[in-house]
């Protein structure tokens, strides 16, 4: 029996209820594939910072590298902020675990939930590797003069040779693994960001030609790329872009998937602690009501046994996860589903096993 140890924060909102269902699944796929997982959960999020003014302590940060993986439910709160926790839990895990790849699975379960016209399945199967520890969302730049008329903003996008080259390496990479059509997309802004893109355009094709002739490099716009995602998201297979383009286009993403009841996503250090979460929020206005969709919270955690090597649980995870959604599930949105937020655990957990 192999054993994992597994760090959870349940987080703020319905995040502990979403986490809890992931769990339950989770343990499901466990007693089904001779596996064990052992959960340490931890109080983070923003009843800890209303309660402590603590956001996230040194102590945790440092523990939580101990893990291979961590399972998130949602981060954000009502009385707190906006910012707070976001760069200090979210933007900070990912920056000082190394978590320099975004991933995001695009895969339409059932065509009943695409908001496209005549879009099936087999039209909507792609996967964004996004940057995730450089961009816009280092921090870099300032404010002077603030709040006269005078006032100056800078947020500068900050791109290094070094985080450019190992995002895009890591998504050549799993165009190979997907082996699905051995395209990778670069999406970018060549013609008007003509410092970061030409960084990024030169290394994917020295990177491609040297090392992944395989490999067919296309490029596109991120303004096109979000015109094709609805209308022709069967063009795609795996994209490889920036961290505030990827921002962006993973979420148009999750609406033609079905919505953020359906989307999950993985921050991924390939050789250290990655966080697995539904990229949804919080949605405190449905917390405690038993009606949020948990369905992506269990998908983080398919991507997270994914990510550990236990490839047929993973899948395994991801079949019982379409079953429900296409012969139980009456709609992905919250309150609407027809069964209960556990109930759909239940479900994907009776058909896991």
């Amino acid at each position: 029996m192999k054993n994992y140890n597994i760090a959870v924060i349940g987080g703020d909102g319905t995040g502990p209820e979403v986490v809890r269902e992931a769990v339950k699944v989770l343990d499901a796929a466990a007693a089904k594939f001779d596996l064990k997982f052992n959960y340490t959960n931890y109080d983070v999020g923003g009843d800890r910072y209303l309660r402590t003014g603590e956001v996230l302590p040194d102590s945790v940060l440092s523990e939580l590298r101990r893990f291979p993986a961590i399972l998130l439910g949602a981060i954000g709160h009502p009385e707190v902020k906006p910012g707070i926790l976001e760069k200090g839990i979210l933007l900070r895990t990912r920056f000082e675990l190394e978590q320099y790849i975004n991933l995001r699975p695009v895969k339409l379960y059932d065509a009943r939930f695409c908001p496209l016209k005549d879009k099936k399945p087999e039209d909507i199967d792609f996967v964004v590797v996004r940057e995730n520890n450089e961009g816009l969302y280092t921090g870099a730049g300032g404010i002077v003069f603030k709040g006269t008329p005078n006032e100056v903003a800078l947020q500068e996008s900050v791109n290094t040779r070094r985080g450019v080259e190992r995002c895009l390496r890591f998504a050549f990479e799993f165009s190979r693994k997907r082996a699905k059509g051995k395209k990778l997309m670069l999406c970018g802004k060549t013609n008007v960001l003509t410092y970061a893109f030409d960084l990024w355009e030169r290394a994917f094709h020295e990177i491609g030609q040297n090392d992944y002739a395989d490999i067919k490099r296309e490029y596109a716009h991120v303004d096109a790329t979000s015109m094709w995602f609805v209308k022709n998201p069967e063009w795609f297979d795996v994209i490889v872009t920036d961290n505030i383009f990827g921002d962006i286009i993973t979420d148009l993403g999750a609406m033609i998937q079905g919505g953020m009841g359906i989307a999950a996503g993985g921050n991924i250090n390939p050789s250290g602690t990655s966080m697995f979460e539904p990229i949804g929020g919080s949605a405190p206005k449905y917390s405690g009501k038993g009606v949020i969709n948990p369905l992506a919270a269990i998908c983080a955690g398919q991507m997270m046994l994914d990510f550990l090597g236990e490839t047929a649980a993973a899948k395994a995870i991801e079949a019982a996860v379409m079953k429900v959604v296409r012969e139980k599930i009456q709609s992905l949105s919250a309150g609407k589903m027809g069964c209960t937020t556990s109930q759909v655990g239940d479900l994907v957990a009776e058909a896991v096993g």
